[in-house]
C-alpha cells in the first residue's frame, strides 16, 4: 500500500473535517457520531425523507447502514443514495443483517439496483448473501458460507463495480483485482455492540477526503481493528469491556500516521 497515499489520508482527515451524512442503525448512532469526531470528521445523523436530499449538498460522503431498517429509512436511504451519486461523493453501505430475514436481504438488493456504491463494508455471510448465496447467519452476526472471504469479496467487488470490505478474524478488502488481508483486531471487539458500525462510519470518514477508495477502505478497517488492539492491551486484570470501549474511543482519536505505520499489518494477497 502506498505510504504516500496512508500519510495523505491522515492529514487531510484533520485538515478538512469532512461531513458524513449517516443514516444509519439506531442502537448504534452515538457510537457512529463519537467514532466520526475522534477520527476528524464531521458527523450528521438526518433520517427524514424530506432534507436528506438537502443535507447531501453539504455532504462529504453518505453512510447507509441497515442496522435497523424500515420501510420508511428505506425509501430515505434511495433518496439520499441517488443525491450522492448525483454530486459524485462516495457511498458506503453497511448491509446489517442480510441474509437473516428475506425483507432485509431484498432491500439491500434493491438499494444496489436504484443507486450505486462506492464501498460496501460487512460480514462474510452479509457479503455472500448480498451476492446472491445461501449461508447460515446468526442475526447481526457472521454464519457459515461455503467459500472462503477472499473469494466473496472478489466476486462481489467485481459484481457490484466496487470495494468491498469483509470483517472477520483477518478482514479482507478487495477491488476485484487487488486484495488485501488486514491482520489486526483483537476477539474483545466482537464483545461490544457497534464496532461494525463503527469501522462503517471510519471508511466513510476517509473515503470523503480522497479518490483511493481501496486505500479509504483498507485504512478505515485498519483503523478500527489497530485500536482495539491497543486499547484491549491497556486493560487491567480487574477490567472488562466498559473500559475497554471508552479505550478504544480514545484510541481512535489519538489515531496517526506514526502509529498506524508502526502497528498496522496489511498484506496483499
Amino acid at each position: 500500500m502506498n505510504p504516500l497515499v496512508v500519510k495523505q489520508l491522515f492529514h487531510d482527515i484533520k485538515a478538512k473535517r469532512p461531513l458524513i451524512h449517516h443514516i444509519t442503525n439506531n442502537v448504534t448512532i452515538n457510537d457512529c457520531a463519537n467514532a466520526t469526531l475522534a477520527i476528524g470528521g464531521s458527523p450528521v445523523m438526518a433520517t427524514a425523507i424530506e432534507e436528506v436530499e438537502e443535507m447531501i449538498q453539504l455532504a462529504d460522503a453518505l453512510v447507509i447502514n441497515f442496522g435497523t431498517i424500515q420501510e420508511e429509512f428505506f425509501q430515505a436511504m434511495i433518496k439520499a443514495g441517488k443525491a450522492a451519486n448525483h454530486r459524485g461523493i462516495p457511498v458506503i453501505l453497511d448491509p446489517v443483517g442480510v441474509g437473516a430475514t428475506s425483507f432485509r436481504t431484498e432491500k439491500a438488493k434493491e438499494l444496489l439496483h436504484k443507486i450505486e456504491a462506492t464501498i460496501i463494508r460487512g460480514n462474510v455471510s452479509e457479503i455472500y448473501a448480498l451476492n446472491g448465496g445461501k449461508g447460515s447467519t446468526n442475526g447481526v452476526d457472521a454464519g457459515d458460507v461455503p467459500l472462503s472471504a477472499i473469494e466473496i469479496a472478489e466476486q462481489a467487488a467485481k459484481d457490484f463495480q466496487c470495494i468491498v470490505g469483509i470483517s472477520g478474524k483477518e478482514d479482507v478488502v478487495s477491488d476485484g483485482k487487488s486484495t488485501y488481508l488486514l491482520q489486526n483486531g483483537d476477539q474483545i471487539l466482537t464483545s461490544v455492540t457497534g464496532t461494525g458500525c463503527m469501522s462503517t462510519s471510519l471508511i466513510g470518514n476517509f473515503s470523503a477526503i480522497t479518490n483511493h477508495y481501496l486505500f479509504a477502505c483498507i485504512v478505515g478497517m485498519s483503523v478500527m481493528s489497530l485500536a482495539g488492539e491497543r486499547a484491549k492491551q491497556q486493560l487491567s486484570i480487574h477490567q472488562g469491556i466498559g473500559t475497554f470501549k471508552v479505550n478504544l474511543m480514545d484510541e481512535i482519536y489519538l489515531m496517526n500516521e506514526g502509529i498506524f505505520e508502526a502497528g498496522v499489518r496489511i498484506h496483499e494477497v
